[in-house]
């Protein structure tokens, strides 16, 4: 029994639009009922396969253009793929951005919601990631909070340094969980968050493994939440997450 990452959720005030750019963008099918649900998925692989991690967006009445902890980072293969990357991105509707990045190698970019992601430059490290190289989450403590996220998915630490942790599944597939040092972290609005779901994904196993997160220093956050079939909770560092559940 285990965790997974099963996708980032992110909220948009139109998800079906939202979810047109990230399959355009990432080269993936989008799917919804017209219920207010826009999911972004390989149309290649599935889960549990550590390389399809989607993207599910929720529309709601305001989500405002606020900072978040978590963005995505798309990966390029030359410099002339990272080129042409940002400028069909741009076509599509992003627009560059400017989250006090100064001179780097990669491109920073909003979506036409407002939320912030990164087009790498060329990184071996991300060759076989697929398009999304890296699932990023700021943090005070990357070593404390990587800890913890390699202990809640199971998955392997890369690299850690008192800057950044990266862990990636234990299959060595898919993107990354890249942990990074953010001094000042201010009280931001949960935009976005990661969701996981048990493998197997079976009834019984949601409860089980909250109480084990617990264990690991989660916290519950459902207080007036409403009776959903999934659970919120937070990581040590007050990151919000939701734990899946058979509906």
């Amino acid at each position: 029994m285990t965790l997974r990452l099963f996708e980032v959720n992110l909220k948009a005030r139109d998800d079906a639009a939202l979810g047109r750019f990230c399959a355009q963008a990432l080269g993936w099918t989008a799917s919804g009922a017209g219920d207010g649900a826009t999911t972004v998925k390989p149309s290649d692989v599935a889960w549990p396969d550590p390389a399809a991690v989607r993207v599910d967006i929720i529309a709601v009445p305001d989500p405002e253009t606020v900072d978040t902890r978590v963005h995505l980072e798309l990966g390029s293969g030359s410099a002339a793929h990272h080129a042409e990357l940002v400028a069909r991105l741009r076509d599509l509707g992003a627009t560059p951005a400017d989250a006090g990045q100064g001179n780097v190698p990669w491109t920073v970019l909003s979506d036409p919601e407002g939320n912030t992601f990164c087009v790498l430059e060329p990184r071996e490290l991300h060759r076989d990631t697929g398009p999304i190289a890296a699932v990023v989450l700021d943090c005070a403590d990357p070593r404390a909070t990587g800890r913890f996220w390699a202990e809640a998915m199971g998955w392997t630490a890369h690299e850690v340094t008192d800057e950044h942790a990266l862990l990636r599944s234990a299959e060595n597939t898919g993107p990354y969980l890249e942990l990074v040092r953010t001094p000042h972290l201010k009280g931001v609005r949960h935009r976005a968050h990661l969701d996981l779901a048990p493998h197997p994904f079976e009834a019984g196993l949601q409860a089980a493994e909250a109480a084990r997160l617990e264990g690991l220093g989660a916290t519950r956050a459902d207080a007036g939440r409403g009776d959903f079939p999934w659970k919120v909770m937070t990581d040590p560092e007050g990151n919000e997450f939701c734990v899946l559940g058979p509906a």
